[in-house]
C-alpha cells in the first residue's frame, strides 16, 4: 500500500507553506485545457472538412476516446510509482507530438484517415493518466498553501472552465480564419508549456515524486493495488451511483462535442464562429457558476444544488438546437446550463476528496475515470451513425430524453444523500462510511475521475 505523504518542514520543525505548487497545478492545468478546447473544435472540425461525413467525425471520436478508458483503467497504480509529476509532464509532452503531426502529415500529402485516427488515439492513451495525476495533488497542494479544500476544488474547477471557455473561443475565430489544421499546432504548444509548467513548478513536491520505499511493481503487486482502487469503489454507494450516472451523461456529451454541434453549428449556425461563440458561453458562464459555488456554496445542501445543475446542463440545449435554426436560443440555453455545470465537478471533487484517503487517491480516482468513461467511445460513434440514418433533429431528441432520465438520479436513490453528509473512508453501502481506513480532513462541504464533461 502506499504511504501518506507529509508536507515539508524546515529546520524548526514546522509545515512549509507555499501556493506556488498549487499555482503551478492551476495554470498548467488551465493551459492543457485551452489546448482541449482546441482540440475539441479544432478536430471534429478538420475530420468533417477532409472527409465531409459526420459519422467519420464520430469515429475520429471513438478513437481518441477508447485509449482514454484503456489508460485510466490500468494507470493509477503506475501513476503512483514512476510519480505524479513525471506522468504530467509525459503526457502533455506526448500529446504535443501526436497533435502536431496531423497537421504535418496534411500539408505534406500523406495523412491518410486511419493515420488521423492513431493520432487521436495517441493523445486519448495518453491525456487521462496526465490530468489524473493533476487533480489528485491539489489536497496536498491546498494543505501546503493553507487553502481551504473546497476552495481549492473550485479554483481548480474554475480555472479550468475558464480555460475551456477561452481556448473554444480563440479555436472558433481560428479556424474560421487560419483553419483547422493550424489550430492543431496551436495546441501542441500549449501542451508543451505545460508541462515545462509542472516540470519546474513541482519540483521537490514529495506528494508529486515517486513512492518512497513502494515494493516493485511486479504483476501480483500491481493487480493488488488495481483491486484495491476498484474495491473502494465498489464499497461505496454513493461513489458508484455518481460513477454510473456520469458515465451515462459523458457518453451523451461526447456524442455533443464531437458531432451534434459541430453538425448543427455547420448546417444551421453558420459555422465554426458559431460553434466557438457558443462553447466559450457555455464554458465562461460554467466558470461563473464554479466561482460562485466556491464563494457561497457552503450554506446549501449538496444534492439539490447538484440535481438541479445537471438539469440546466443536460436536456435543455439538446431540445433547442432540434427545434431551432438559429443561435440565440440555444445561446442562452448554453449560458443556464453553464451555470449549472459550474456547481457539478466541485461538488463532486469534494465528496470524492472526503471519501477517498491520500494513499488511494490515485488508485480510485483512476477506476473512476475509467468508469466514467466507459460510455464516451461510444458517443461520438452512436451520435454520427444516428445523425446519418435518422437525422439530426431525432438524434437530438433521443440524446435529451436520455440525458433527463439520467439526471433524475440524485432526486430518486436514496444512496445519494450522502452527498449532504460528509464521509470520512471506505463506504459501507448506504453512503456512509466505516473508520477502518485513515481520512482526508474534510474541511467543508470531492473526483477528477468522476467529473461531468462538457
Amino acid at each position: 500500500m502506499t504511504q501518506p505523504t507529509e508536507p515539508r518542514t524546515n529546520p524548526g520543525g514546522s509545515a512549509v507553506r507555499s501556493r506556488t505548487p498549487l499555482a503551478t497545478v492551476l495554470a498548467a492545468n488551465a493551459i492543457s485545457i485551452s489546448g482541449n478546447s482546441l482540440t475539441l473544435i479544432g478536430v471534429p472540425w478538420f475530420a468533417l472538412e477532409t472527409t465531409g461525413s459526420p459519422g467519420k467525425a464520430g469515429l475520429v471520436a471513438f478513437f481518441a476516446a477508447v485509449p482514454v478508458v484503456v489508460s485510466a483503467i490500468v494507470g493509477g497504480p503506475v501513476i503512483d510509482r514512476i510519480g505524479r509529476r513525471r506522468i504530467s509532464v509525459a503526457s502533455d509532452l506526448v500529446c504535443a507530438l501526436a497533435l502536431a503531426s496531423i497537421p504535418l502529415l496534411n500539408q505534406a500529402g500523406v495523412l491518410r484517415f486511419w493515420m488521423l485516427c492513431a493520432l487521436m488515439a495517441v493523445t486519448g492513451l495518453f491525456h487521462a493518466p496526465g490530468e489524473t495525476a493533476r487533480h489528485v495533488l491539489i489536497p496536498d497542494l491546498a494543505e501546503r498553501a493553507d487553502t481551504p479544500l473546497t476552495r481549492a476544488a473550485s479554483l481548480y474547477d474554475a480555472v479550468s472552465r475558464g480555460a475551456r471557455m477561452t481556448g473554444a473561443a480563440v479555436a472558433g475565430i481560428l479556424v474560421a480564419f487560419i483553419g483547422a489544421d493550424t489550430v492543431l499546432y496551436v495546441d501542441a504548444v500549449t501542451f508543451g508549456v505545460s508541462a515545462l509548467l509542472v516540470l519546474a513548478g513541482l519540483r521537490g513536491v514529495p506528494s508529486a515524486e515517486p513512492l518512497r520505499g513502494a515494493p516493485p511493481l511486479s504483476l501480483a503487486a500491481y493487480r493488488a493495488d488495481l483491486r484495491e482502487g476498484y474495491s473502494f469503489m465498489l464499497r461505496s454507494r454513493l461513489l458508484l451511483g455518481v460513477n454510473l450516472m456520469v458515465m451515462i451523461t459523458n457518453g451523451l456529451g461526447q456524442s455533443w462535442n464531437s458531432v451534434l454541434l459541430p453538425v448543427h453549428a455547420r448546417e444551421d449556425l453558420g459555422g465554426s464562429a458559431a460553434l466557438g461563440l457558443l462553447v466559450a458561453v457555455f464554458g465562461g458562464c460554467a466558470l461563473a457558476g464554479a466561482l460562485l459555488y466556491g464563494a457561497f456554496g457552503h450554506r446549501f445542501p449538496r444534492r439539490p444544488v447538484f440535481a438541479v445543475g445537471f438539469l440546466l446542463v443536460g436536456t435543455p440545449p439538446y431540445l433547442v438546437a432540434a427545434f431551432t435554426d438559429t443561435t440565440m436560443p440555444l445561446l442562452v440555453v448554453m449560458a443556464l446550463g453553464g451555470l449549472g455545470a459550474g456547481v457539478l465537478n466541485p461538488i463532486l471533487a469534494t465528496v470524492f476528496y472526503e471519501i477517498v484517503p491520500d494513499e488511494l487517491r490515485t488508485r480510485v480516482g483512476g477506476a473512476s475515470t475509467a468508469s466514467v468513461l466507459l460510455t464516451t467511445p461510444l458517443g461520438g460513434l452512436a451520435a454520427g451513425y444516428l445523425v446519418e440514418r435518422a437525422g439530426l433533429t431525432t438524434t437530438l431528441v433521443i440524446c435529451a430524453t436520455i440525458f433527463f432520465l439520467a439526471t433524475l438520479a440524485p432526486l430518486v436513490f436514496p444512496s445519494w444523500k450522502g452527498l449532504d453528509a460528509p464521509a470520512r473512508a471506505v463506504g459501507d453501502g448506504d453512503g456512509s462510511v466505516s473508520s477502518s481506513e485513515p481520512s482526508t480532513p474534510a474541511p467543508a462541504p470531492g473526483p477528477a475521475g468522476t467529473t461531468p464533461r462538457r
